[in-house]
């Protein structure tokens, strides 16, 4: 019998426990269970390295004490191993870490917003807590086999969200290629949350002329703050420079 292994993540301890000794009822289901999402992503290191994969994990839509309507994902690479990681940001962090483990959110409520969000992150399914344990087994079980699982209550306003984010990454897309190489640089550092003085540092340039490039960057892009910016380079799939390597080659243009 070939068993799936799950991995209940959820910061309410009773449901929890409670979720993963039904599952763990199931012949062919192994179960285990994380209270927060650095605990989640542990977990998940230390059973790869023993060769003992996660299957499926089962995340909290709620964790962390996120609210409803959904704040700004923080990416959980960034946070401490005491950190609250809203369970959305989980979702990226296991496609990110553990790309052959599938996701599913376990949500209090249907909104679509949050649900087209959990699908952009990598879940492969959003599925109410209150449902019953034979219908969470098929949504395992389907999740396994490459499909993905919506109520059916959330099909359309899920593609309508999809259909808005992809128009507004499309718009987001169209103003960062109007940026100069040295100025997608400086925004990238500003994506990892690098003030001036670091980025003059890591691109050998001078603050006045890192302070330069950020107005142009605002002006390019139509925002009026960092925090804009950043919103909609992540939009447009820019991602953070890499800290631990170089941004520029020495020999290239500096300015």
């Amino acid at each position: 019998m070939v068993r799936i292994r799950v991995l209940v993540v959820d910061d309410h301890r009773i449901f929890a426990e409670s979720l993963a000794a039904a599952l763990a009822a199931e012949p062919d289901v192994d179960v285990a269970a994380a209270g927060s999402g650095p605990a989640a992503l542990r977990c998940l290191e230390r059973a790869a390295a023993e060769g003992r994969r996660f299957d499926v994990a089962l995340v909290d839509a709620d964790l962390g004490g996120n609210m409803p309507g959904g704040r700004t994902a923080v990416p959980v690479q960034d946070t401490n191993a005491d950190g609250l990681v809203d369970g959305i940001s989980l979702v990226a962090g296991v496609r990110s870490a553990q790309p052959a483990v599938r996701t599913v959110v376990l949500a209090e409520k249907d909104d679509p917003r949050r649900a087209a969000l959990a699908l952009q992150a990598g879940a492969s399914g959003w599925v109410a807590k209150d449902c019953s344990l034979s219908r969470l087994l098929t949504v395992i079980r389907g999740v396994l086999r490459d499909e993905t699982h919506l109520p059916p209550a959330l099909l359309t306003g899920v593609l309508r969200e999809l259909t808005a984010a992809r128009k507004h990454r499309t718009e987001s897309e169209r103003l960062v290629e109007s940026l100069t190489p040295r100025e997608r640089e400086v925004l990238r550092c500003m994506v990892a949350g690098l003030g001036r003085k670091a980025v003059a540092e890591r691109l050998y340039l001078s603050p006045h002329t890192v302070r330069t490039h950020m107005q142009n960057v605002l002006g390019k892009l139509g925002v009026h703050s960092t925090l804009a910016a950043v919103a909609l380079a992540r939009r447009a799939g820019v991602g953070p420079v890499d800290l631990a390597g170089d941004v520029v080659e020495r020999g290239g243009q500096l300015a």
